[in-house]
């Protein structure tokens, strides 16, 4: 074959491969958040995409004019993979394409994001500038997105955006100063703790909170007591970094409405005094909550429910997620699929055997006492759940470096983790 002859492709196999990458970026975007991928399972799944990209990469014009004609489908999966192949095509035409199609919906601009994620850092820097000095606030918003999940501070630029009049780009670089640990910023965010806008707001007192700002318990506080997009992110922080008599006291006043008890299973464990386990192993009578419950325990005490044998039955007359009658209105998924189904009993007696290994009073992530060494060690071992904790809890003892992205592609998540030590 001649050096300037196109490639020849079969078509069936490099549309199977753009299938293939689509189909699993939504496997690997859902997994970041799920209870039962470790960084070993993350990196793996993360390795599948990328050959089947790699794949399109070799086809070629072939593989693009297939990406291309899947964006008409318009699905996260298939913006992802095309977005890919445009930033490291560095071609602008069909970047813009990829743009017009992601940015319709937040589910298909945080595709478009991943795609920017996923290109090496030498390949980003390539579009940062660009994207940041663009007229359009959606590729403003995306150039300040790729050097926040890069971890690379864009400067001056960072500053200028938090003025930027168009909301969500404005509350897309608030979240960036905490993630990069921008702490001169830190007037800044104090002016949006009252911004109209409630995501301006969030993100503001989020990232002052990672900056060790107290002044931000208030507004965690509000966005933690009722429901709203941001409460289990607030609820995150805010526990974290007040103490944990203030922990226990904002607690109790949620456990006054039922409705909340879910949150305050979920708040037990961020506070991960192992007072409350024997609480939490009774909130296994209840069939909506045992399994959040379960994990809570895990989450404090390190126990694998699954492996160490303290699963118990799937209890007959409940039920959760979408069901077979039609007249069912609530198609909602069961969010919490992925946990096992704890048994109370067993739970309790494995707890009796163990509770003098931890001190009441004391908080704990993973059956160790939080410090930064254990955190890097959970970083490296821990669900994904449990390194989301470890990486806040990084975040706050750790004053300049930037916060931890555990859903950054799993091998370069292990390239980061192996200069640690």
């Amino acid at each position: 074959m001649h050096g300037d002859a196109k490639p020849r492709i079969i078509e069936d196999i490099v549309t199977q491969h753009a299938e293939e990458a689509a189909f699993l970026w939504l496997l690997r975007d859902a997994a970041v958040r799920q209870p039962h991928y470790d960084l070993s399972d993350l990196a793996e799944l993360d390795e599948r995409v990328e050959a089947h990209l790699d794949g399109l990469r070799i086809a070629g014009e072939g593989g693009w004019a297939i990406c291309e004609q899947a964006l008409e489908i318009g699905e996260p999966g298939e913006i992802f993979t095309a977005a890919v192949l445009a930033f490291e095509g560095e071609n602008g035409a069909r970047v813009d394409n990829v743009v017009t199609v992601g940015s319709l919906a937040e589910e298909t601009t945080r595709a478009l994001v991943s795609a920017l994620g996923w290109l090496s850092d030498s390949q980003v820097r390539h579009w940062i500038s660009r994207l940041i000095a663009a007229n359009s606030p959606t590729y403003r918003r995306l150039g300040i997105a790729a050097c926040a999940i890069h971890r690379i501070d864009p400067g001056s630029a960072l500053a200028v955006a938090l003025d930027d009049p168009e909301s969500r780009f404005q509350s897309r670089a608030l979240r960036a100063v905490g993630e990069l640990k921008r702490r001169d910023l830190l007037p800044a965010l104090h002016t949006r703790f009252k911004a109209e806008d409630s995501g301006c707001r969030f993100w503001a007192a989020w990232s002052a909170a990672l900056l060790g700002e107290r002044k931000a318990v208030t507004v965690l506080e509000a966005f933690s007591s009722v429901d709203n997009p941001y409460r289990e992110r607030a609820m995150d922080l805010l526990l974290r970094i007040v103490d944990t008599k203030h922990a226990r006291g904002f607690l109790t006043d949620l456990s006054k409405y039922p409705e909340a008890l879910r949150h305050v299973i979920r708040g037990t464990c961020i506070v991960g005094d192992p007072v409350a386990i024997p609480w939490l192993v009774q909130q296994m009578d209840n069939a909506e909550h045992a399994r959040v419950a379960g994990e809570a325990i895990s989450m404090i005490t390190g126990v694998d429910i699954a492996y160490e044998d303290l699963e118990g039955e799937w209890p007959a007359e409940y039920e959760a997620g979408p069901t077979e009658n039609p007249e069912d209105e609530d198609v909602a998924m069961d969010v919490d699929e992925d946990l096992p189904w704890p048994d109370g009993q067993r739970v309790l007696a494995w707890w009796e055997g163990r509770k003098q290994t931890l001190v009441g009073g004391n908080r704990y992530l993973c059956g160790e006492p939080i410090n930064v060494q254990h955190c890097e060690a959970v970083l490296r071992t821990g669900f994904q759940r449990q390194r989301r904790a470890a990486a806040l809890e990084l975040g706050l003892r750790q004053g300049d470096a930037p916060l931890f992205n555990v859903s950054a592609p799993g091998f370069r998540q292990q390239s980061a983790l192996a200069k640690l030590g």
